[in-house]
């Protein structure tokens, strides 16, 4: 199945631009969509305000990552798969990627976080369980967000409305008008959705309830539910209306005003500016770059390195993901907001970046040796307070980090210290180093040997 996508070039992987399922071509099948939707072309994406994507079963991720050449973040989520992985050959390929399925219970995102779901022979029939499947993509998409369904199964019999109205299973049809979605269009086997940009219009269709008022910020690994959600939420803006740069307006920062005031946000993003580039001070040339550094190879010289993803553990404002941006560096970050914390998720996938909410006493929802740097600013202080032992997160962040991955955790000088204490325990180099700004902030750089003595 793989032989013909991907071809070992000298010592590296290289992969076709075509996938098993989408096959005329991803370049061909995105500007298919892009059209479908009313676009001139899918670089017209991000203005047309489809800032972030939410790939349900990606295969090899191959429109995931073209996306991301378009500056729309994708992120894949597949279920667990002993062989073969989805979501492990799409983090080696450097894109982001999670385990997850909402097959039982509600995925780990807020209401209305994604600008478009995606499902090319992802395997789930959306008539299921009474719609509820449809319902949950329902509560993550945004309002004038869209739904593409790509699946051989169901059978164009041509374009127009009655051969649409023939070609689509009634169940499904009759479903998505009950939650207000229209089928704006059908091209061969894709089908294209567009949720409601009027939160009013659930009210004037029967059968539905709204969810209780509180459960839309309950969304971490919930029972999947068979009501609306977010059609009431202050966040409820269609995307047509948003702000077609990457930073997000004051009336956009307006919505998140429950967490967040706009000085706070901005202060914020200098002060991860400033920090980031003390980062590049301290470990610069080992690593940020572009080049991955092989087993045996000498440390590279600046431009190469070593990473290219980085998880923030302790997410916040999703201000290091900003900064990255800022500094232009190839590098994308899963930004973490732990489940106990004042949820800044809503604010961070407004702006575009992948994030998740987790708690940090479970396993994250990765496959080993997945990430390149890990990123705590304050985790450690904040988990003190819960049940889990600072050592079981230790092994699990050596679990998720790549051999010869990097740690960066940013604490005070006793967490710090105990820090530096589990980390040789688990055999990872560490040095603590003083920021010499007068507080008692102490950063604790470790790395993951390539092999354990």
């Amino acid at each position: 199945m793989t032989k013909r996508l991907m071809l070992l070039e000298e010592n590296q992987i290289a992969f076709h631009s075509e996938d098993g399922v989408i096959f005329d071509g991803v370049k061909d099948y995105s500007r298919q969509i892009a059209e479908m939707i009313g676009l001139g072309t899918d670089s017209e994406f991000f203005q047309a305000g489809v800032h972030n994507v939410l790939d349900i079963g990606c295969g090899f991720g191959s429109f995931g990552a073209h996306l991301l050449s378009q500056k729309v973040m994708a992120i894949c989520i597949a279920e667990y798969e002993v062989t073969g992985s989805q979501v492990q050959l799409a983090l080696e390929r450097g894109l982001p990627a999670m385990i997850g399925n909402f097959i039982s219970r509600q995925l780990p995102y807020p209401t209305l976080s994604f600008d478009m779901v995606h499902c090319a022979q992802c395997g789930i029939v959306w008539d299921q369980k009474d719609g509820m499947f449809l319902l949950e993509v329902d509560r993550v998409l945004k309002p004038g967000g869209y739904f593409v369904l790509t699946s051989p199964t169901v059978r164009p019999e041509g374009h127009s409305v009655n051969a649409k109205k023939r070609s689509i299973s009634t169940p499904v049809e009759q479903f998505t008008e009950k939650i207000c979605w229209t089928l704006i269009a059908q091209q061969d086997e894709t089908f294209i959705w567009q949720k409601t940009a009027d939160g009013n219009c659930y009210a004037s269709r029967n059968g539905i309830p709204f969810c209780k008022e509180g459960q839309d910020d309950l969304s971490y690994y919930q029972p999947l539910k068979s009501c609306i959600s977010g059609a009431t939420s202050k966040r409820w803006m269609p995307i047509q209306n948003r702000s077609s740069t990457s930073q997000l307006s004051s009336a956009e920062l307006e919505f998140h005003g429950k967490w967040v005031q706009p000085e706070d946000f901005y202060e914020d993003s200098q002060v991860w500016r400033s920090a980031l580039r003390n980062y590049w001070s301290l470990l610069t040339p080992l690593i940020f770059s572009d080049h991955p550094k092989r087993p045996g190879d000498e440390d590279p010289l600046p431009p190469y390195n070593m990473i290219r993803n980085v998880m923030d553990m302790n997410a916040h404002y999703g201000g290091l993901n900003s900064a990255f941006l800022g500094e232009s560096k190839s590098v994308w970050v899963m930004n973490v907001v732990p489940l106990k914390a004042r949820n800044t998720l809503p604010l961070i996938l407004d702006q575009g970046f992948a994030g998740v909410l987790h708690d940090w006493c479970e396993s994250f929802p990765t496959y080993p040796r997945t990430y390149d740097m890990l990123h705590a600013n304050g985790l450690l202080s904040h988990l003190s307070l819960e049940r889990c032992s600072l050592l079981d997160l230790f092994l699990e962040m050596d679990r998720i980090l790549r051999p010869e991955g990097w740690v960066v955790i940013s604490d005070n000088l006793a967490t710090i210290e105990t820090a530096r204490g589990l980390a040789t325990q688990i055999r990872w180099e560490a040095r603590v180093i003083d920021l010499e700004n007068g507080s008692d902030q102490r950063l604790l750089v470790c790395q993951k040997p390539f092999i354990k003595k």
